[in-house]
């Protein structure tokens, strides 16, 4: 049930996910990412950059980052989020089977769970071939997974915010397709704008990810050319992952 607008990102939604998310607010990814990125010479490439909780701290730390991602409007926050702090980074509208650069990274990262928005097993696999390729050599992709449980977990209660203007957003989802066979699921996410109590803006978007085993991705990363595959769990680097962490991550080179 996935199509090209699939997790657009739009107005809204970029607006609910710098409350939800904003800069300067950590799962424990931004320590974790730093810190295996510590000595790395040369550019960092983000792809699904989103509003820069990651990019923004990385760029404070003085690595140089390089991002892309397919809504505008994210990158715009992403955009503010920087200058607002007096830095600078290279930030461009493409998506994953479309981004291209001369550059060679020292490193791509995914944190987050941002590689399950790529909604097919296929593309995927395109997509890890393309980070292979724009690699230079001995560099690394690092990415994180939501374990499936979170992934088919039921959607909660509507949820709320207030932005400094007093308004208010709510986001309410609905689950209208679970495909076991291809490991993918859909929502539709209505998100709501209130002014002074009344309803002033909507937008409904769907929204896609696929969930991927661990066994599966790494053969998948081995098939692309990576080398060296380390699988940690709860950004404890070098830990086996166990059934209770709710983050799995991925680190492998291209040779």
């Amino acid at each position: 049930m996935t199509d090209a607008l699939s997790n657009r990102y739009a107005g809204l939604a970029a607006r609910v996910y710098e409350l939800d998310k904003p800069i300067g607010r950590s799962f424990g990814d931004v320590e974790f990412y730093a810190a295996r990125l510590k000595g790395c010479i040369g550019p960092v490439l983000e792809p699904a950059v989103g509003s820069g909780r990651v990019l923004v701290p990385l760029l404070k730390a003085g690595f140089e980052v390089v991002g892309f991602d397919a809504s505008p409007a994210m990158l715009e926050l992403c955009r503010r989020a920087c200058a607002a702090r007096g830095l600078t980074a290279d930030l461009s509208v493409a998506r994953f089977d479309d981004f291209d650069s001369p550059t060679r990274f020292a490193a791509v990262i995914l944190p987050a769970g941002s590689f399950q928005l790529i909604a097919t097993a296929q593309e995927g696999l395109n997509a890890l071939k393309r980070f292979h390729d724009l690699l230079a050599p001995g560099g690394r992709l690092i990415l994180d997974l939501d374990p499936v449980s979170a992934v088919l977990a039921p959607p909660g209660p509507t949820r709320r915010w207030t932005d400094a203007n007093g308004e208010v957003l709510t986001l309410t989802e609905e689950r209208v397709d679970s495909d076991l066979l291809n490991q993918s699921v859909v929502s539709h996410l209505r998100y709501d704008l209130w002014t002074d109590g009344r309803l002033t803006g909507s937008e409904l978007e769907l929204f896609a990810l696929r969930w991927w085993g661990v066994e599966e991705l790494r053969l998948a990363l081995s098939a692309t050319g990576f080398t060296d595959i380390m699988i940690s769990g709860g950004y404890e680097h070098g830990r086996p992952p166990r059934r209770e962490d709710e983050v799995i991550t991925f680190e492998a080179a291209r040779p």
